[in-house]
């Protein structure tokens, strides 16, 4: 969505501001901008999860036309999903596994050599606890931004409004409410900090599971 101040009439402005101030607002009433863009969007994505592994120079072509930035040798495993696509940007050398899925009614910043294992999901939006105040789709929005050199494992969700610097690891299937400081692992529902990340780390060697669950 854009900044407040560029609404192009009364009702616009005041949904860009209800969304850019974290107060809650309906995604179906007057106030929406360019619909036909968000629509365009999603069948540019369509045709994405249809095109052949082969067609790269397609699909780097439609992920630049769809995205607000995309930087050089970002890489997406088919199906993406997305609720509007302009509002995510990449830095370089990102790599996004299948099922990635964007609920991005403002804005998602990723930044360079990002990982998603399969399935993540990154949502800007969420929706008040209190079923009266959900009762005509009521919601509301907050950034998100995920720092260079992170990898987030598969089936991870990430909530509206969360940070997670630069270096750090999200392990797979937790769901991050809070914000992650640089160079550490976080893990679980909801994620806590389980480690740092130290230069030990360097010293890599595969780590097997426990023979047995408790």
């Amino acid at each position: 969505m854009p900044n407040p101040a560029k609404g192009t009439n009364d009702a616009e402005r005041e949904l860009s501001r209800r969304m850019h101030s974290h107060e809650l607002y309906t995604d179906n009433g007057p106030g929406l901008s360019e619909p036909e863009r968000r629509r365009r969007a999603r069948d540019l994505v369509y045709e994405f999860n249809i095109s052949r592994p082969s067609q790269a120079e397609e699909r780097d072509t439609i992920l630049r036309e769809v995205f607000a930035r995309v930087g050089t040798g970002l890489w997406i495993e088919p199906p993406l999903h997305i609720a509007y696509g302009y509002n995510v940007s990449f830095g370089d050398g990102v790599y996004l596994n299948s099922g990635a899925n964007f609920v991005d009614d403002v804005e998602v910043h990723i930044g360079s050599r990002v990982m998603f294992g399969p399935n993540v999901v990154v949502t800007t939006t969420g929706h008040p606890v209190h079923p009266d105040l959900r009762r005509d789709g009521s919601q509301f929005s907050a950034p998100v931004t995920i720092g260079d050199d992170v990898w987030i494992g598969a089936g991870a969700v990430i909530l509206p409004g969360v940070t997670i610097g630069a270096g750090s690891v999200v392990a797979a299937g937790s769901a991050v409410t809070k914000n992650v400081p640089p160079l550490v692992v976080v893990a679980g529902v909801p994620a806590r900090i389980i480690r740092e990340i130290t230069e030990d780390d360097r010293d890599f060697h595969y780590r097997a599971p426990a023979d047995l669950l408790p």
